[in-house]
């Protein structure tokens, strides 16, 4: 197994990307008052809160963060939490935030949890896309398109705040 590790994006690209993807949740939400991030646990959520940082810069929507849990190994268990009650998302806009898009298992369980109540819109959100879907799911937006091989791993490792981007 290789365990050498190759920086893929810096955190000065990382807050590029995150600026350019702050700008496209805009594009697709100006003309709302309003929009939820739900950011899965971890690097998700870090996500969300840095994306909501700079859309709070750049806009007047009034911006909520949500924390989903789920079993990232077995996200089908039916055991995904909110820390807010499911039902404050009715007919609301929601942005699903994840750190990296690999296989679409975490993604499309995260967006089956949330389409138990009606939304006005849900807009998927990741950093990295690594273009292995098993399920028929998409970024709606992403910071990077990775080609990778099925044997090779993209991390995303943050420190409070800061972010890196590495493939081993």
């Amino acid at each position: 197994m290789n365990s050498t590790k190759t920086l893929v994006l810096t955190d000065q690209k990382v807050a590029l990307i995150i600026q350019r993807i702050a700008w496209q949740i805009f594009e697709k939400h100006v003309n709302e008052k309003e929009v939820y991030f739900v950011g899965i646990q971890k690097s998700g959520y870090w996500l969300a809160q840095r994306i909501m940082a700079v859309l709070g810069d750049i806009s007047s929507l009034d911006l909520y963060l949500v924390e989903m849990e789920i079993n990232k190994k077995k996200p089908h268990d039916n055991s995904i939490r909110l820390n807010l009650e499911l039902e404050n998302l009715k007919n609301k806009n929601v942005v699903l935030v994840d750190d990296v898009l690999n296989s679409g298992k975490v993604l499309i369980y995260g967006v089956r949890h949330l389409l138990t109540q009606p939304l006005k819109r849900l807009t998927t959100t990741v950093l990295v896309d690594r273009n292995h879907k098993k399920y028929p799911i998409k970024a709606d937006v992403k910071g990077l398109s990775l080609s990778t091989s099925l044997q090779e791993h993209v991390s995303v490792e943050i420190d409070k705040n800061s972010a890196q981007v590495f493939l081993s």
